[in-house]
């Protein structure tokens, strides 16, 4: 009877159709403006990546004759003060800018893991002080921080990643321990431990899988934020290097003298700016309501993969297929 139970078991756990495809299908299906911010999204991450192949002219090649030439057939997006084509640039700015924006989310997601599901788990004194730090921490202006550290170790694409990296992951580290605190009061964590298993074994398996949904959602939405704190510090003249094309270094500087002029110089990166933060925001929201277990229709309620939360799933199975043989 138990191998019939485990057969049958086995077989629903095989008709279930691919997570990624399922929440696809979902997105397409519940979320249009979300599948409007993803296409958008996944439109700027082509174009950075292939922009050598798309982009009409090579990085900085410079046109003197052309300085400042108005939007026309040979520059569909006009000239800027040193005769680049502002579409190339554009495009080239896409790979920076984005590159910038996941590989920072990315490093705030590392260190607020790692020090908000481990302050959760441990508790006692040492979340108490771990805590404290952070709350002193989230008081300080992350942009006057920013502004002083790189004008301290100087501007460029590493210092900028570890700055708003870190300084994001100290001050994000009190979501995963919120959920570190959720995910303990399960059953199957008091049976992990005791059966044994050791404080890695723990965060690994147990409370890091069944936060992932969340963690998904905090990614997403803060590449948008992460992008306009960079442009930000483009502005004001903190950002990349010149030579380096970025959309926030596209409209600061010395391209605002031209503004009355050229507005092509200005107008058309703000543009692209607005329409990425527009797309990551409304796609970030969409993963939210359909990732996170806490919204309604979140996988959470719809017990997925995504969720981490399979045990649900395999008890229904299991329930199904006892009624089965009955």
């Amino acid at each position: 009877m138990i191998d019939s139970i485990a057969k049958v078991s086995v077989a629903t756990e095989v008709r279930r159709p691919n997570p990624f495809i399922e929440f696809v299908v979902r997105l397409v299906r519940e979320k249009p403006l979300g599948t409007a911010g993803a296409v958008i999204v996944l439109g700027f991450l082509i174009a950075g990546i292939f922009s050598e192949l798309i982009a009409p002219y090579p990085l900085n090649e410079i046109h003197i004759i052309d300085r400042l030439e108005p939007p026309s057939s040979n520059y569909l997006l006009g000239t800027d003060n040193l005769g680049r084509d502002m579409l190339s640039q554009i495009i080239y700015g896409a790979r920076v800018s984005l590159i910038i924006g996941f590989s920072v989310v990315a490093m705030q997601t590392v260190v607020a893991v790692l020090i908000g599901l481990t302050s959760g788990y441990i508790g006692g004194t040492f979340d108490l002080v771990v805590q404290r730090f952070v709350d002193a921490w989230n008081v300080l202006p992350m942009f006057i921080v920013y502004l002083t550290v790189i004008g301290m170790i100087g501007s460029g694409y590493l210092q900028l990643i570890l700055v708003m990296g870190i300084s994001g992951g100290i001050g994000g580290a009190r979501g995963p321990r919120m959920l570190a605190f959720w995910v303990k009061g399960g059953g199957y964590y008091e049976s992990a431990r005791a059966l044994g298993a050791n404080t890695r074994q723990i965060i690994t398996r147990h409370l890091l899988p069944n936060v992932m949904p969340m963690l998904i959602v905090a990614v997403t939405a803060g590449i948008g934020s992460v992008v306009l704190m960079e442009t930000g510090l483009a502005f004001l003249g903190w950002g990349l290097p010149g030579q380096i094309p970025s959309w926030g270094g596209m409209i600061s500087g010395d391209k605002r003298i031209y503004m009355e002029g050229a507005p092509w110089m200005v107008v058309f990166p703000g543009l692209v700016l607005a329409t990425t933060i527009f797309g990551l925001n409304v796609f970030g929201d969409a993963v939210r309501d359909l990732l996170d277990p806490r919204m309604r229709g979140g996988v959470g309620g719809k017990v997925g993969r995504f969720g981490g939360i399979q045990f649900k799933a395999k008890e229904k199975a299991l329930a199904r297929s006892k009624k089965k043989l009955h």
